[in-house]
């Protein structure tokens, strides 16, 4: 079920499909698309919701509480259809209960929600995951939405930059191929006491570029010259990935607030040990907001 909001007071609207609960359209006043329209040729989704992994798991599975779990990337969400718990005009909340589908990945009970809000020209993303159970629930939880990069024919991906809220000086962690592995010892992109990043698809050679650590909790993608494009606010994120697949030219980037990553070199397959792991204790609820601003 395709849902859509818009804010009458700047003629802003977003869609929002109930299948993966993803962003699959942003537009201003003016009806310019912001969100990456899927093709299944380069990347067939625009904006997953990353539940209860970020990235792989090591050989597809992970040990939790004593058993192995086939895990696919990025979890089960973006194969899962949301019940539509509310909606208005202006916004929408969706959710997404344990099933016998999830139980055979991820042995918990868990009510995860993500509700959108139009207002003032903002989008306003929550997320929250909710604790039924009468024991501690452990998860990884991301956002990955695809961004229009150029957004203008005759435009270049070259022309536009990142630039981040705070100065950086960071180094991004490096994705070995071979191994399907994050390599916490190999530097990558490095942002040297700036708070500017040229963009370019040579960056991405080696999948995605990620930050950790991150002084920044907000971004922006925009052309160096018309100065228009995308803000992202990810408060309640403790890092930050970018994404568009090498070697396709692909008109997009994805901007990813995670609280976990793929895979690490220094660590085991057990999920309690997953750098940037969440808990959430019986009968509490955990939330997360993020926001999306049109330039």
């Amino acid at each position: 079920m395709i849902i859509t909001i818009h804010d009458p007071e700047t003629n802003t609207t977003a869609s929002i499909d109930s299948f993966g609960a993803q962003l699959i359209s942003l537009k201003d006043p003016s009806h310019k698309e912001y969100i990456w329209q899927r093709d299944p040729d380069i990347w067939p989704r625009c904006s997953p919701l990353l539940f209860p992994v970020v990235g792989n798991c090591r050989n597809g599975r992970t040990h939790i509480e004593g058993t192995w779990y086939e895990m696919e990337k990025h979890g089960f969400c973006k194969e899962s259809d949301f019940t539509v718990k509310e909606h208005t005009s202006s916004s929408a909340v969706f959710c997404l209960t344990d099933n016998d589908t999830t139980l055979r990945s991820y042995p918990y009970h868990f009510i995860l929600s993500l509700s959108y809000q139009l207002k003032k020209g903002i989008l306003s993303l929550d997320y929250s995951v909710e604790n039924p159970e009468s024991r501690d629930i452990i998860y990884c939880i991301g956002s990955h939405p695809g961004f229009r990069c150029p957004l203008e024919d005759g435009e270049a991906f070259e022309e536009y930059f990142l630039e981040f809220e705070k100065e950086e000086n960071t180094c991004s962690m490096v994705y070995d191929l071979d191994a399907m592995e994050i390599n916490p010892a190999r530097q990558g992109i490095s942002l040297s006491h700036t708070r500017l990043l040229p963009l370019s698809y040579q960056l991405f050679r080696e999948d995605a570029i990620y930050f950790d650590p991150i002084r920044s909790r907000k971004v922006s993608l925009i052309h160096g010259k018309t100065r228009r494009g995308v803000e992202v606010s990810y408060p309640g994120f403790e890092t930050i990935a970018f994404w568009t697949p090498y070697g396709k030219n692909a008109p997009f980037l994805c901007i990813e607030p995670w609280n976990g990553c793929a895979i690490r070199t220094d660590e085991d397959d057990d999920l309690l040990h997953r750098h940037h792991l969440q808990t959430v204790k019986p009968g509490q609820t955990k939330s997360y907001h993020m926001e999306i601003r049109i330039l």
